[in-house]
């Protein structure tokens, strides 16, 4: 299952400290690489605004 990241994504950064892949890549709104995320789910727990959804 993929994961994607929301507009409600405030940009804060903590999915990307959280992340053990650095799947994260930083932006306005930030987004996952496809390539590297082990859905593994950590950026979900983590996200503050409930930004990340699976797919």
């Amino acid at each position: 299952m993929a994961y994607k990241i929301t507009d409600a994504c405030e940009a804060c950064g903590t999915c990307m400290e959280a992340c053990p892949n650095d799947a994260i890549i930083e932006g306005d709104i930030y987004k996952i690489d496809p390539e590297k995320c082990l859905e593994c789910g950590t950026c979900i727990d983590e996200c503050p605004t409930g930004a990340i959804i699976e797919e």
